[in-house]
């Protein structure tokens, strides 16, 4: 039975956020929903929610705090260092889920990334030189939110499939003449979303289930999501715990607060998870307020040195078209790229070969790594790593197996595989990145 489109509030109120001229395709676009249940790819949005950011670019919200991303590289204690790892994942939060609500005062569809699609660049601050490389590493059925599943009962519900995995490298416990330590690595996944505000025409991002940062050196951070209304009665809020792999009970820091605003950090005194939810019990060690910390602009080639499969080049026209209104350009030039991309795919099937990668390749220890760091893990979200950033090596992962009493398995069917930043692909990989094929053919 299809859920009720039914609001709470007043009818008056039903896309109260959507302009008069609009509302037509809106309320179609809410009753085509109504029992929708499958990728996004196949959902058709009304144009005046179409973004201009392709979901390529996504990666860069990741690091828009560089400072805050490479700071755990530089703590000589693990634990601390696992909080580090914990308040950089919080800190990119806002960013991810919120910046587009900010901006234009709704969520916006961003647009279908492609196959080989490429976002570059890097920032510079006192942390020195950060490097994006973000790749859509696979694409075989042009998914909309590549590997996210969405259904609808009032709101979208989406799944994201896949993980990401951090590697960093510890500073050396000896002389600085001695070798560097041994990289370290966390397994990291992401909550489910909703988009919520559908029926008033104003679409938000809220953070729902449980997710995980598994290291490499024995701690697990827990962080639990929860909507307005459900624990503390404010939006965006969420819980934190870090602790021993396999030791719950024995709490070492606790985050709370809200990802969209402020969160406070604690060292826990004695053991036991019971103060965490009542908001009380331990010692404040920092704080963070997610609207207030500055943002390092991201430095991006200009668009006459891009190549054509970089992602501000190769969407330009639609992305033109977007801005002025014009949906008819849109359509066309949008749907010069996906059916140039389905030929593509098509003549490699014809001869028996696969799409290469320029920046990434598969892992061959993805088992491995998965068993050691989802061991301990309880289910919760999946995710969707878009790509590497310098100073931390990143990488997005699907996954095949799961492990036993956690709930999590990785997945690799729906990704493609499992796939890591190649450092020596990275060398070889010069523009133009592929004379003589564009995105369009």
């Amino acid at each position: 039975m299809a859920p009720s489109l039914t609001p709470t509030s007043s009818s008056k109120d039903e896309g109260a956020g959507v302009s008069p001229q609009n509302k037509g395709s809106w309320s179609s676009f809410l009753k085509s929903i109504a029992s929708f249940n499958g990728d996004l790819s196949s959902m058709t949005a009304p144009p005046f929610i179409l973004g201009t950011l392709s979901l390529t670019e996504f990666s860069a919200y990741w690091t828009q705090h560089p400072s805050v991303f490479v700071a755990p590289a530089a703590e000589p204690d693990p634990a601390k260092r696992a909080l580090l790892v914990l308040k950089w994942f919080l800190s990119s939060l806002r960013p991810s889920y919120s910046t587009r609500n900010d901006k234009y005062g709704s969520e916006k569809k961003p647009l279908n990334p492609f196959l080989g699609e490429l976002f570059l660049g890097k920032w510079e601050d006192e942390a020195g030189t950060t490097e994006l490389v973000s790749e859509q590493k696979h694409g075989v059925k042009l998914e909309g939110y590549n590997g996210q599943k969405a259904s609808f009962s009032r709101t979208i519900h989406i799944r994201q499939v896949g993980h990401s995995l951090l590697t960093l490298s510890p500073p050396s416990e000896s002389s600085s003449s001695s070798p560097l330590t041994e990289p370290e690595t966390y397994l990291i996944t992401l909550p489910n979303i909703h988009i919520e505000g559908l029926i008033y025409g104003k679409p938000f991002v809220e953070l729902s289930s449980s997710t995980y940062i598994s290291s490499s050196t024995g701690y697990v951070a827990r962080i639990d999501y929860s909507g307005k209304g459900w624990l503390s009665g404010k939006k965006n809020t969420f819980s934190a715990v870090l602790y021993p792999r396999g030791r719950e009970r024995e709490i070492l820091y606790s985050v709370e607060g809200q990802w969209t605003e402020d969160f406070s950090l604690k060292k826990v005194k004695g053991a036991g998870g019971s103060k965490l939810h009542s908001g009380g019990g331990g010692e404040v060690i920092d704080t963070y307020n997610a609207r207030t910390q500055p943002i390092t602009p991201l430095i991006v080639p200009a668009l006459e040195q891009q190549d054509p499969w970089e992602a501000n080049k190769a969407w330009e026209k639609v992305i033109a078209a977007i801005t002025k209104g014009d949906m008819d350009t849109t359509n066309a030039e949008k749907s010069k790229i996906e059916n140039a991309q389905r030929e593509l795919r098509r003549k490699e099937r014809e001869e028996g070969r696969e799409w290469e990668r320029k920046f990434f390749s598969r892992s061959n220890r993805a088992e491995e790594w998965w068993e050691r760091l989802a061991a301990g893990m309880g289910g919760g979200g999946g995710s969707g790593g878009g790509g590497g950033g310098g100073g931390g090596g990143g990488g997005s992962a699907g996954a095949g197996g799961g492990v036993l009493g956690t709930g999590l398995s990785i997945e690799s069917d729906k990704t493609s595989g499992v796939w890591r930043f190649d450092p020596k692909r990275a060398e070889r990989a010069t523009r133009p990145f592929r004379e003589g094929v564009s995105p369009c053919g």
